[in-house]
């Protein structure tokens, strides 16, 4: 460091509290990672966070920011659970501005609040995931993904369908509610349905796949873009799976 920079950054830290220092030297922060536990008995989808079947699992929170910070933010949490056949999602999200109009598969679902859950089945291509994106009212998008943006591969409605998925709010939410509400989802992914597209590496204790968990709601008065595992990006942009997390299959 040149005498002039460390004069500078010297009268930086005086006034600034080291706030200026620590943004310079910023350290890229490390992946995630999330213990899934093995459910128990079968699981019920009715969106009930507090029911007894994830009293005990332990919750991700979704925090990290990319773009503009907003007014509002939101807290955001997801569990995750498997068994031989399934993964099960819930999320709580602690909410405000929420507005939710598409009700259409594959529809523009992130521009409503949204949440959103990428993964990569097959631990031995992680850069392949598929993208599940659910917006408050409950209608999801769902992709297959080769390669981000250019190779991927949209899921009918057959395959849609086969995805059990609960929400606490209306199909339809319109006006925005601007007051503060909680919503929740949750959604039961059967692994048959995604063996269609990709080779899945069966869940069992020890099993790795890369993942992500989002919050979205890009086309409301209070748009933000907020990730689980950090993302290293000056825009917002969920197609990354090089800072996707780990889920540990226990």
């Amino acid at each position: 460091m040149t005498l002039l920079k460390y004069l500078i950054l010297y009268v930086l830290l005086q006034f600034t509290g080291g706030a200026a220092f620590a943004q310079e030297n910023k350290q890229p922060e490390a992946s995630l990672t999330y213990e899934i536990l093995r459910a128990k008995q079968p699981l019920k989808i009715d969106a009930d966070w507090d029911k007894a079947s994830w009293k005990k699992v332990r919750s991700v929170t979704i925090e990290k920011y990319m773009g503009a910070i907003p007014a509002f933010k939101p807290a955001v949490e997801a569990k995750m659970m498997y068994d031989d056949e399934n993964v099960f999602v819930i999320f709580r999200v602690k909410d405000r501005y929420v507005r939710s109009l598409v009700q259409e598969y594959n529809g523009n679902v992130s521009g409503d609040a949204c949440v959103e859950f990428f993964f990569s089945p097959d631990s031995a291509l992680p850069e392949r995931y598929f993208n599940l994106e659910v917006n408050a009212g409950g209608t999801p998008l769902i992709f297959y993904v080769t390669k981000p943006w250019t190779g991927f591969q949209k899921l009918e409605a057959a395959d849609i369908r086969q995805i059990e998925i609960a929400h606490s709010l209306p199909a339809k939410i319109d006006p925005e509610i601007s007051e503060p509400v909680t919503w929740t989802i949750e959604y039961r992914i059967p692994l048959s349905m995604l063996k269609k597209f990709s080779n899945v590496t069966a869940p069992a204790p020890g099993v790795k796949w890369k993942a992500n968990f989002y919050k979205t709601a890009s086309q409301s008065t209070n748009p933000h873009w907020i990730t689980w595992s950090y993302v290293n990006n000056p825009k917002p942009n969920f197609h990354l799976p090089q800072f996707f997390g780990t889920l540990i299959f226990k």
